[in-house]
């Protein structure tokens, strides 16, 4: 089969069976062709909570697949490729945040999305890479305890000085790796292009960007600028995306190494199967799991929008 008529294949089976395919932005753009919403994990768990689809198949990772069922727990949820893990939400678990909370018991534990479903059962409020400065700010409690990225929760304190933050060892591997000395290179290959990075980058990187911002932010930023090339700073797909979407401007990668395998785990094939009803995993989240991590999802709600 070619990758069309595998396309139509999955379009003509999720019509049929009423499912609707969300697609994180770091998958392949195949498979963000034939999804119902591509984006960020916590905007793809808002828009399948709000479809009549009683089916939902997530092309991603396991934490965002159990952040949908956590906002859709009556729905049947997918996680496309059972082998798709995230090394940032597997870093902490709820055993280790406890004894924390136990050593800091004043501070507002604040999670980031990219975390378990267990983990946020203990924790204060969720934020996203796009809301954590403005959901921060908010918090009355001026101690804050951030998981589990150190890299976000270090952009975070720079923006609100006025707050105590403690940070833990933890992130995405994956940002994490990228040195300042390669953002430099890259910024003398092409003395032309805006450096857009993500937060989840070390400091070092993010105090050479022209802007640093989410995954939609990025892109956003790019949408909206006047300039016409830009290295990206986040999981590489992102980059060839954009060339689709804008294919007057020009698109360099920050570093090769910025390549999620776990994101990359899905393919297109794995899509048809899971439709055929021969592949995927049924994401089950117990009752008192669900109640207790839907908590920091609507404190997020609640001060962030």
């Amino acid at each position: 089969m070619t990758i069309r008529e595998v396309q139509d294949e999955i379009l003509r089976l999720k019509k049929e069976k009423n499912v609707c395919i969300l697609a994180h932005s770091y998958q392949t753009h195949d498979i963000l062709e034939i999804a119902d919403f591509t984006g960020d994990s916590y905007l793809l768990s808002k828009k399948a909570a709000e479809v009549e689809a009683q089916e939902v198949l997530m092309c991603g990772v396991r934490f965002m697949a159990e952040t949908v069922k956590l906002l859709s727990p009556d729905k049947r949820v997918i996680l496309s490729s059972p082998e798709a893990g995230c090394p940032m939400a597997e870093q902490m678990d709820r055993e280790m945040i406890e004894c924390v909370k136990e050593k800091y018991p004043d501070y507002t534990v604040v999670a980031y999305i990219n975390t378990t479903a267990e983990l946020k059962t203990v924790c204060d409020v969720c934020v996203t890479s796009s809301s954590a400065v403005k959901i921060c700010s908010q918090i009355e409690n001026d101690h804050i305890l951030f998981i589990p990225d150190c890299n976000l929760g270090q952009f975070v304190a720079s923006q609100l000085p006025d707050k105590e933050f403690k940070l833990l060892q933890g992130g995405c591997p994956i940002h994490a790796a990228v040195r300042p000395e390669e953002a430099l290179q890259a910024k003398k290959l092409h003395p032309n292009a805006l450096l857009l990075v993500h937060p989840e980058c070390v400091p070092g990187v993010s105090a050479l960007a022209d802007y640093v911002g989410s995954t939609s932010g990025i892109m956003d930023h790019v949408r909206d600028s006047n300039a016409d090339e830009f290295i990206i700073g986040t999981e590489n797909s992102i980059a060839q995306h954009l060339q689709f979407a804008y294919p007057d401007k020009k698109f360099y990668l920050l570093s090769k190494g910025l390549l999620c395998q776990n994101m990359k785990a899905t393919t297109l094939i794995d899509v048809l199967h899971c439709l055929q009803g021969s592949a995927g995993e049924e994401i089950e989240l117990p009752a008192e799991t669900i109640r207790q991590a839907r908590r920091c999802i609507e404190k997020m709600i609640e001060l962030g929008g």
